[in-house]
């Protein structure tokens, strides 16, 4: 379908490098490109869905969203509202979606909708809906604090008919293709946040090693050159982490549970990083001249999308059977 053919680890180390731009907005919006709004379609879908709208998208002709995010339904997924009825030989979808990433400009959504009145983790699917129908309305582009270069929508849909044929995979499968999307999604997160990190600790640390407070370099305190000592030896611990779980998802095992503690650790040492690193660079770390204070605002959001810190513990506690049986 016009892709090389090759292993998600391919992704991973992309993700990596992309961490070199110098700001966050950029790796994000290709991540859902090539891994939050196609795996499922790569892997489920039919071959006339796949010419249709994978291979524009990996051409880079599409750009692709994907609706998930609800206002009343973030991390919660099995609570999402948007319905998507059958009649005929068509979906009628009713609904809304927020924090959309890419879908002020997307020519397709991978959405995610009720398809029947089931238990909520047995009555959703997945459907590719082109966003020029009549019905769907962008509501606005969401204004941020971070990640200001990727734009952000609201997006209602009323009475909006796609063919049934757009259906990705089995109906009432939609929850646990979308748990599968995950993995891969936050495993990039996780990626495109680690070589910031250490930019950020290396410019702190030029920075720190010119900048004289009280007759000699900040750098030369031991507070600081210790501090990032740390940081520098947290973020190699993740990088580990990330790796060991790319390297059992490409032979084929579930990592959800690696894959969850890799994103909350990236969340919380993100802002780590990014909080420390700010504080040695003084009033200058306030401007917005340093790449340290938008990192600072960009980052914030590992904690939050693709799933809550609160979320990946929630995981985590549920694959070590450490919660409460009911």
């Amino acid at each position: 379908y016009g892709g090389m053919g090759l292993d998600f680890s391919y992704n991973i180390a992309v993700a990596e490098e992309l961490g070199n731009i110098r700001c966050a907005g950029i790796p994000m919006a290709i991540g859902v490109q090539a891994g939050m709004a196609t795996p499922a379609l790569t892997r489920f879908g039919s071959h006339e869905l796949k010419k249709q709208f994978l291979v524009p998208t990996i051409a880079g002709d599409f750009v692709a969203c994907l609706g998930i995010s609800e206002a009343g339904a973030g991390s919660d997924v099995a609570n999402i509202k948007t319905t998507a009825v059958r009649k005929g030989d068509e979906y009628v979808i009713n609904g809304g979606k927020m924090w959309i990433t890419s879908g002020s400009q997307a020519d397709w959504m991978c959405l995610l909708a009720n398809t029947n009145e089931g238990p909520p983790h047995r009555n959703k699917s997945l459907i590719c809906l082109p966003m020029n129908l009549p019905g769907i309305h962008v509501a606005k582009k969401i204004d941020k604090l971070g990640m200001r270069s990727s734009d952000t929508a609201q997006i209602f849909f009323e009475d909006v008919r796609v063919p049934c044929r757009n259906l990705i995979g089995e109906e009432g499968k939609g929850f646990t293709y979308q748990m599968l999307q995950f993995q891969e999604e936050r495993l990039w997160g996780v990626a495109t946040a680690l070589t910031p990190m250490e930019n950020i600790i290396h410019e702190t640390i030029d920075y720190t090693r010119q900048r004289k407070v009280f007759g000699q370099p900040v750098l030369h305190n031991q507070t600081v050159h210790f501090r990032l000592a740390e940081l520098a030896t947290e973020v190699e611990l993740l990088r580990s982490l990330l790796h060991r779980a790319v390297a059992l998802y490409v032979e084929g095992n579930d990592v959800t549970k690696f894959a969850s503690m890799a994103k909350l650790k990236a969340g919380r040492l993100t802002r780590e990083v990014t909080d420390s690193c700010l504080q040695f660079w003084g009033g200058m770390g306030f401007t917005s001249d340093v790449l340290v204070s938008r990192f600072y605002r960009d980052l914030r959001l590992v904690s939050i999308g693709g799933g809550t810190d609160e979320t990946m513990l929630s995981i985590i506690c549920k694959y070590m059977d450490i919660l409460p049986r009911k």
